[in-house]
């Protein structure tokens, strides 16, 4: 992690959950004095502590590292409102279906905002007996690829993982309104609505 909880942190945390310094220290089996001098900065808890202290504070330890805690407004799990996140050392993909603290290879994702799609990754999408066979016009090599294509609709997700010097197609079942997500190694996250 590149990060480390700050006492502002914990102030703020103990104090969203109307609880003393002194019951949070007995909560995680600890002086009140130590809780004081993390919310000064004059000390740091042990990392023995940290998974206690964010059960305690009601967060999880990536929120709890970040500072960030995260509300996860999409309460029906609309697939329409999903977030995608790619690890840019190993390439990992992650797609949730609302705002979270995502960490891959000790780094904080961001979740990427996706553009419209510009002319230089133009999709073609033609029907091809029951399914609809997918284009993006990109090179596909070691440096500049698309890594996926996905199709999102209110009530499914079809993803497929694209790799470098592949072709950059695919074959999906178009259904209903929705959105086709690609994503650039260089230019990120795109969409086009289909």
């Amino acid at each position: 992690m590149d990060n480390y909880i700050t006492g502002a942190t914990i102030r703020r945390l103990r104090e969203a959950k109307e609880i003393t310094q002194n019951q949070l220290a007995d909560l995680i089996g600890v002086s009140s004095k130590a809780v004081s001098k993390w919310e000064t900065a004059k000390g740091l808890p042990d990392i023995t502590l940290i998974e206690p202290l964010s059960k305690a504070l009601g967060v999880s330890v990536m929120e709890l590292m970040s500072g960030e805690t995260v509300i996860n407004k999409n309460i029906s799990s609309n697939i329409l409102r999903s977030k995608f996140y790619v690890c840019p050392v190993c390439g990992n993909v992650i797609r949730t279906t609302g705002d979270t603290v995502i960490s891959c290879c000790g780094i904080i994702l961001p979740s990427l905002e996706a553009e419209e799609l510009d002319d230089a990754h133009g999709i073609t999408v033609e029907r091809v007996e029951d399914e609809h066979f997918i284009t993006v016009s990109h090179e596909m090599t070691k440096t500049h690829f698309i890594s996926f294509i996905a199709y999102l609709t209110s009530d499914r997700v079809q993803f497929v993982k694209l790799y470098p010097e592949g072709n950059a197609e695919t074959r999906l079942q178009l259904r209903g309104r929705g959105y086709i997500y690609i994503y650039c190694n260089k230019h990120g996250l795109m969409k086009k609505k289909i």
